[in-house]
């Protein structure tokens, strides 16, 4: 149990063995302080060349993918295919309590490293393998990209206009949600194997994983033979949707089902700036919801609102709209997003030393906190085989003094 002001997970080890997908789920364990050393290959991971690279220099140390999702670990390099490398991940395997991989299935297994070898030497090992699609089934062996994980999960078909075809969000989505699945299969592993010292396999499906997203998407087909649409961009209500400031967008949502509650507030303010065909909004028919949904009410909403709005900047409209009482927030870009007032509060940004970057670089903090064992990016990403002397010696040391595999916790 973590003692107050203690790391939530300081004394468990992992072994992260990430190539492309799970990097982000060994982040998590080492922000809670577990000490994650992570296994690359010769010549680093292909994670380390992926751009953009801090300064715009090019170096297998200063790539910014690559040093958001390894802060806080430590690094060492192995050849699995090698006898003497693939020895060396048995010992640490040995005293590890979670390996994390992403390989294709049994991929490890050829190498004399799969799950069963290893635990026979360490009972309570959990090993965590995230997959595109698991461990079994007709596509387990099938690669696949973010997009593909997207499509077949069946969230792509959700996102975009109800005019145009699926549009895939920005970044690897599919991807993070997989990862934030196998973090928790993980800690709930981990929490048996301490209870009654046996460890498992986690086997996580992104695709399964993605398909979890969807939330009740399948049930309704299955339940109602209706197969939910996507509707970004659209105004689903009269009074809510998205709209156009003098500098970018907000997200109004005073109709429909929230139309009682606000519609009047927002009226009142239409009716106070004396905005054009602000009278038209008034009536019993405006809190009928079956009139809100209709082309009609959408149509005059749409003549009287969007002109309004456009006249403001979106932080300014914004905190009036706080102020009436009126459910309104800004589209937040990257630039409003780092410099958000409530983010800044909770300390949501940090610089984290980079000798070789010359300076501090500032990445998102852990998302979420707790009050006796706070999380915390502990240090930068690992160089190339910075730690390949340490971490085993360590991990040795600890067992020969009884602090081995859980007995510390």
């Amino acid at each position: 149990m973590a003692l107050p002001n203690q790391d939530a997970l300081a004394g468990i080890r992992v072994v992260d063995l990430s190539s492309r997908f799970s990097f982000y789920t060994a982040k998590l364990f080492a922000d809670m302080g577990a000490d994650v050393v992570l296994i690359e290959p010769p010549g680093g991971c292909a994670l380390r060349r992926e751009a953009p690279f801090l300064g715009d220099r090019i170096d297998r140390a200063l790539g910014i993918p690559f040093n958001f999702y390894n802060t806080g670990k430590r690094g060492m390099i192995l050849n699995l295919s090698s006898p003497r490398d693939a020895e060396t991940l048995r010992s640490l395997a040995q005293h590890a309590d979670l390996i994390i991989e992403d390989g294709p299935p049994g991929a490890l297994q050829q190498l004399g490293l799969g799950f069963e070898r290893l635990a026979e030497q360490n009972p309570k090992l959990v090993m965590t393998s995230l997959t595109p699609f698991g461990q079994t089934g007709p596509y387990a062996q099938l690669p696949a990209t973010d997009l593909t994980l997207l499509a077949l999960g069946g969230l792509l078909n959700m996102m975009g206009y109800p005019d145009g075809p699926p549009t895939q969000t920005h970044g690897n989505q599919a991807v993070a949600i997989g990862c934030m699945f196998a973090s928790v299969g993980s800690m709930i592993a981990l929490t048996a194997a301490q209870a009654d010292g046996i460890g498992q396999r986690v086997d996580v499906s992104i695709q399964e994983s993605v398909t979890m997203a969807t939330e009740n998407a399948a049930q309704f087909y299955n339940l109602a033979g209706t197969t939910r649409k996507r509707f970004a961009g659209e105004q689903r209500h009269a009074g809510t949707g998205v709209f156009a400031c003098s500098d970018g967008f907000i997200y109004l949502f005073a109709g429909g089902m929230a139309g009682a509650r606000f519609w009047a507030n927002l009226v009142t303010w239409l009716r106070e700036e004396n905005v054009p065909g602000h009278e038209e909004l008034t009536g019993a028919r405006w809190l009928d919801i079956s009139f809100m949904d209709g082309p009609e009410a959408k149509a005059i909403f749409n003549r009287v609102f969007p002109p309004f709005c456009a006249r403001w900047r979106k932080d300014d409209i914004y905190h009036e709209a706080q102020r009436r009482q009126i459910p309104l927030c800004p589209v937040n870009d990257a630039r409003d997003v780092f410099n958000n007032a409530q983010l800044q509060a909770r300390g949501m940004f940090v610089g984290v030393p980079h000798e070789v970057f010359g300076a501090d670089i500032t990445m998102p903090n852990v998302p979420f906190s707790m009050s006796a064992s706070p999380g915390r990016l502990h240090h930068r990403a690992p160089l190339p085989g910075e730690h390949q002397d340490s971490v085993l010696t360590d991990w040795q040391g600890a067992a020969v003094q009884g602090r081995d595999t859980g007995a510390d916790r």
